[in-house]
């Protein structure tokens, strides 16, 4: 029955009415995010709509025809094609895709003068920061957001480890930037609590990781990089605002046991353990926890983290909740934002590291760190 009729459109009759996603995200051949993210997707859109491609960081503006609808990543630089094109009219959906975590406003407030121009903002974002929305300065946004979480194609990421060091030999790995987020001084203090341990870290970014071996950036598509990683047990970070970081589950396929704070997104599965911020002491206990556990323990955890990756965190389930949201037709009411948040995110927004005054601020701040971790330990 048609929805002339007054009864709601068949799944058929939404989808016929959708003309061609433009899809604007990152889609390059790379296995890690963001690339995997706009291809995989885009791969499985292909199968039911029109789909054109554009990068995220490139100017220009999309006119739409009828039924098109606007999927992607807004860029900082309100130059840039999403931004310019979701205040075109004649869209049938506009739909935001981001990451999102509401820990650090830096990392989102250019996107409070976004949001409101979207139907829907797919939030890419851990269950910790969706949980604990609703008291957030982000809360105005809650009415529009769906939460999704990431994934992995484990083809990409098949398993280096199917055996676990005996207890005494067990190797700990951080993989990821040292940028502000990520909070690398903490991995420092906990490995201070763990003498004896082996720690490595792979990546690289403005920071020294005291106490970790660095490896430097690895290309994992690589015997080199895919034995570097075969070395280690254990994949800890302990990000303070990280939104659902792929290296967790890259870790999880490979057979490494992550460990994470919950401030990293994940939170609540058993066999992924959480540690506490600022407390590495106690920290060091999870960890240690693991180091000396039997391995059938471990090899357990294993099991349990493989099948989430093939029952949850999977790419079929991830395009799967883009498509209901390119299907509907619904658009909520933002909530409330008073005058004072509204000033906190400009505030936020002209000082983060992309902002008119955040290289000059965040200049100043690496500045102070150094000196401030050169005053901590420096010998007396």
């Amino acid at each position: 029955m048609s929805a002339n009729a007054g009864t709601r459109p068949s799944a058929e009759e939404r989808q016929s009415a959708v003309g061609t996603v433009h899809l604007v995200y990152p889609h390059g051949e790379r296995i890690s995010a963001p690339d995997s993210i706009g291809r995989e997707l885009g791969r499985r859109l292909e199968r039911r709509y029109r789909v054109r491609y554009y990068d995220w960081d490139v100017p220009g503006v999309i006119k739409p025809e009828r039924g098109d609808v606007l999927l992607g990543h807004p860029h900082p630089n309100r130059r840039t094609i999403f931004r310019q094109s979701v205040r075109q009219p004649g869209w049938r959906r506009r739909l935001m895709l981001a990451p999102f975590n509401h820990g650090d406003l830096q990392q989102v407030a250019f996107e409070d003068g976004v949001v409101p121009h979207c139907d829907r903002f797919l939030a890419i974002t851990g269950a910790y920061w969706f949980r604990t929305l609703p008291g957030s300065r982000c809360s105005h946004w809650l009415p529009r957001m769906t939460h999704i979480d990431l994934a992995v194609d484990r083809a990409d990421y098949q398993p280096l480890r199917t055996r676990f060091s005996p207890i005494g030999s067990r190797r700990v790995v951080y993989i990821g930037s040292s940028v502000w987020f990520k909070n690398t001084p903490y991995l420092s203090e906990i490995a201070e609590f763990l003498p004896g341990t082996d720690f490595g870290w792979i990546g690289g970014g403005p920071l020294s990781i005291r106490g970790f071996t660095p490896l430097g950036v690895l290309d994992f598509t690589t015997p080199e990089g895919r034995s570097s990683v075969a070395q280690y047990d254990i994949m800890l970070t302990v990000g303070t605002a990280d939104a659902n970081p792929t290296t967790i589950l890259e870790a999880m396929a490979w057979g490494l046991i992550p460990v994470c704070t919950p401030q990293s997104g994940y939170e609540g599965i058993p066999s992924l353990p959480n540690v506490p911020l600022g407390d590495a002491g106690a920290a060091a206990d999870v960890v240690r926890g693991l180091l000396q556990a039997p391995e059938s323990d471990l090899l357990a955890m294993q099991a349990a983290n493989w099948k989430l990756l093939d029952e949850h965190y999977n790419w079929d389930r991830f395009a799967a909740q883009v498509i209901d949201a390119i299907d509907a037709t619904d658009s909520q009411p933002l909530g409330h934002e008073s005058p004072r948040r509204r000033a906190g995110f400009l505030y936020s927004n002209w000082t983060a590291p992309y902002g008119r005054f955040g290289r000059l601020f965040a200049r100043g701040r690496r500045r102070l760190r150094r000196v401030w971790a050169a005053m901590r330990h420096a010998k007396p």
